[in-house]
């Protein structure tokens, strides 16, 4: 049984579906009738919904995250279009527009904490680029301008 926490609580897999459930009903007057699980393995998403049975996905480390509930939101958009044979996909217009009017969120928030090494800088216009791999400043320029780029900062 995976579990998450929540504010300092531990959220199991009921928890975790009861709190959709809720969510459904006051966002969308709608009931989640299948279930909500954390699956460790989701590194980059927040949440995945499955049309096969209807079951949604979280990301763990997305529970501590304060926008948590508009990750939840945009998976409930993708059940709810999908059980009304709407377009569910995030391409569609009906999802785009449901998204919107209930606030969820269109992409999920970054829990991966970048390492910045480098700092790299534009000779013209002083446009700053941090950088986690040095780069060959003879083969790359600066994108605003086309300035010759210079190593500022290392952070080695």
């Amino acid at each position: 049984m995976c579990e998450s926490v929540k504010g300092g609580k531990v959220l199991t897999n009921q928890e975790l579906t009861a709190k959709v459930k809720e969510i459904s009903l006051t966002y969308f007057k709608r009931s989640f009738d299948h279930e909500a699980k954390w699956n460790q393995r989701l590194r980059t998403t927040g949440g995945r919904f499955f049309p096969k049975d209807l079951h949604l996905d979280f990301n763990p480390k997305m529970a501590e995250l304060k926008d948590f509930e508009g990750v939840i939101l945009h998976e409930l958009t993708h059940y709810h279009l999908y059980r009304s044979k709407r377009g569910y996909k995030h391409r569609d217009a009906d999802f785009k527009r449901l998204l919107s009017q209930v606030g969820g969120l269109r992409y999920a928030p970054s829990v991966i904490d970048k390492k910045i090494k480098y700092y790299y800088s534009c000779q013209n216009c002083g446009q700053l680029y941090p950088r986690q791999r040095k780069i060959d400043t003879k083969k790359y320029r600066c994108g605003k301008c086309r300035g010759k780029l210079i190593l500022k900062t290392s952070g080695n």
